[in-house]
């Protein structure tokens, strides 16, 4: 069996997971989106030990990454007998993907003081 080495979250990939959680995106998405970040070319099996999520979290968020269009997927065959890896990758610059969500989020904070500016005429 040939040895890999495996990426792990630094001190400062993990405050930058935390902050993107903070302004709410969601906690495995966060964490795969850092892991690609920080890795041209990487599995699923790598994301899952390296960003410490279990294997349907991984997915689910490749799949949340992939219907945004931030990253692309190729197979490539193994050395041993078996299914074919999926290797993925960012498809954008990260700073593209934090300008669009950074984009998204304010959409949502105007909407929410749309709504409070509402509240406030029901009450006037």
């Amino acid at each position: 069996m040939k040895g890999r080495k495996v990426q792990y979250f630094t001190e400062n990939e993990t405050e930058f997971v935390n902050l993107l959680i903070g302004i709410g995106v969601p906690r495995t998405v966060a964490k795969v989106l850092v892991f690609l970040a920080n890795t041209p070319e990487t599995t699923s099996r790598d994301i899952e030990r390296g960003a410490d999520l279990r294997q349907p979290e991984v997915s689910i968020a490749m799949q949340y990454l992939k219907e945004q269009g931030w990253i692309t997927s190729r197979l490539v065959r193994t050395e041993s007998i078996g299914r074919p890896q999926n290797v993925v990758s960012l498809s954008r610059p990260i700073a593209e993907i934090i300008d669009r969500i950074q984009t998204e989020k304010e959409g949502e904070i105007q909407k929410k003081l749309a709504l409070a500016q509402k509240i406030r005429d029901y009450i006037a």
